[in-house]
């Protein structure tokens, strides 16, 4: 490798190492704060907070890569102006497209290994997390899973457990669904099946209903069943995708796409991640072309803050087309790309003069 693009690479990776360790602390400290807060009427071992802080930090942290690589390339070149090396590579020939170039290639490589190292550990990290969490949850005694036997429910009401399980969600309707019910020492006290089960609400409506109870069968046009869950908590229960890693989300839209549950959450997930390191490549460069226009000393500040102020709205921008293709008011594809080519082409129309500058 030759000098200049050693001196470039070791300056980039060293201001984004910078810049994530001072993130990933003042996450950790935030997190702290918030599961004291958490943990105040329970009494638990201090650790905890401290614990769970560092479970939850690594998810958030994925989060914030678009921001953190804005601001370590502002810092990066904020040092190059301010030792004046940003002078000497014009003056030796090397043109400001190709440092560029070069912190672009870093960010893409650490891009990679954000993916498929760092999500795959903030992931497991998080789903630790919120199984710690959830044992000190007023819903410890209720579960939801989805795997490729269908949905899978435990519920609790009245000292009674149900065990849920239906193959198909269609809407606010279950299918082909099973219930079996126990009293508090877990014996039998009856088994239900019906292909029509509407959970809109906690009261769920069981129609053409066969009722199994002491060994007699018998039919049922509607049945009333009091549930901890409804659609709406079915649905949210599976919103937490970032515990989940990029294998698990793609046999999770296997699971999913057998029940005939909407994958679009999970399409979105797996695309946002697959397409984070191009992200990160456009904030690259948009900050460099932002720093690269400073001219004087008085100015840095103010493009710092011009850096910002367009990192926040990007991120609405892109949480935006987000919301529009989870609602499916866009078509998936159209959703992700869409922030994407915007910002690629904003980014080749202000590179056409980068080398005046």
């Amino acid at each position: 490798m030759k000098t200049y693009k050693k001196f470039i690479v070791n300056g980039f990776i060293k201001s984004f190492f910078n810049v994530f360790l001072v993130m990933i602390s003042l996450v950790f400290i935030l997190n702290i704060l918030k599961e004291i807060e958490f943990f105040s009427n329970k009494e638990v071992n201090s650790i905890y907070p401290i614990y769970l802080s560092l479970m939850s930090a690594p998810s958030i942290i994925f989060e914030m890569f678009p921001f953190i690589f804005l601001i370590a390339t502002q810092f990066f070149f904020l040092k190059l102006f301010n030792n004046d090396e940003i002078h000497i590579f014009k003056y030796s020939g090397l043109k400001n497209i190709k440092i560029i170039n070069i912190i672009s290639f870093v960010s893409f490589f650490i891009g990679i290994l954000t993916i498929t190292v760092f999500y795959s550990l903030s992931s497991n990290l998080q789903h630790y997390y919120l199984q710690v969490k959830n044992q000190f949850s007023e819903d410890k005694l209720y579960l939801a899973v989805i795997n490729k036997n269908g949905l899978w429910i435990k519920d609790v009401v009245d000292n009674q457990t149900s065990i849920i399980n239906s193959s198909k969600i269609n809407n606010n309707f279950l299918t082909d669904t099973f219930i079996t019910t126990f009293d508090k020492d877990f014996n039998l006290i009856r088994s239900i099946k019906s292909d029509k089960i509407d959970i809109k609400d906690n009261e769920w409506l069981i129609y053409d209903a066969s009722i199994f109870k002491d060994n007699i069968s018998q039919k049922s046009d509607l049945i009333r069943f009091r549930s901890n869950f409804n659609q709406k908590r079915i649905e949210s229960l599976f919103s937490n995708l970032s515990s989940l890693s990029l294998l698990k989300l793609i046999d999770l839209r296997q699971n999913y796409k057998s029940l005939n549950y909407s994958t679009v959450d999970v399409d979105m997930q797996i695309y946002k991640v697959a397409t984070y390191p191009l992200f990160l490549v456009i904030m690259t460069i948009l900050s460099s072309i932002i720093m690269l226009n400073t001219k004087k000393t008085s100015s840095k500040v103010l493009k710092i803050i011009i850096g910002l102020f367009f990192s926040v709205v990007i991120y609405y921008i892109n949480n935006f087309f987000n919301v529009m293709g989870s609602t499916e008011k866009l078509p998936l594809m159209v959703s992700i790309w869409t922030p994407i080519i915007f910002l690629s082409l904003i980014n080749l129309i202000m590179l056409v003069n980068i080398n005046d500058k």
